[in-house]
């Protein structure tokens, strides 16, 4: 009885583990739909679709799904390469980078997901513009 007592204290003295931004964004089930509207968003877009001229879209797909997989503490592994090599030859703007954020946004948006949630990702994807900005 008293290995009972001791087990079930120290079952409640050890914390839950706190969700990681994967698990609030919906984990691979709503991440690879938001993916998937988030690149029919960009290429009907008439401001950004003329940048995923020779971009292989199921690739696209497959990284982008890694990469906010892997930024958001999923357990994805990105195996694209970094955003300046990968955007260098592209001549995004400001203006380009700022249409794809209200792309992605409008995904989730359809998804469901809590806009402070949304901003959670967007503060950890912020940083990577200085690298896929190019003009």
């Amino acid at each position: 009885m008293r290995r009972l007592v001791l087990l079930a204290a120290l079952a409640l003295a050890v914390p839950a583990q706190a969700a990681t931004l994967y698990d609030d964004l919906g984990g691979e089930p709503v991440m690879r739909r938001v993916v998937e509207e988030a690149t029919k968003n960009f290429l009907a877009d008439k401001r950004i679709a003329v940048t995923f001229g020779e971009t292989a879209i199921p690739r696209f797909k497959q990284l982008l799904f890694e990469q906010l997989c892997n930024v958001s503490g999923g357990p994805c592994t990105y195996t694209g390469r970094d955003m300046a090599k990968s955007h260098t030859a592209l001549k995004i703007t400001d203006a380009h980078f700022s249409a794809l954020v209200e792309d992605l946004q409008d995904a989730m948006d359809k998804e469901k997901i809590a806009f402070t949630t949304q901003n959670r990702l967007l503060a950890i994807l912020a940083p990577m513009r200085r690298d896929i900005v190019t003009r």
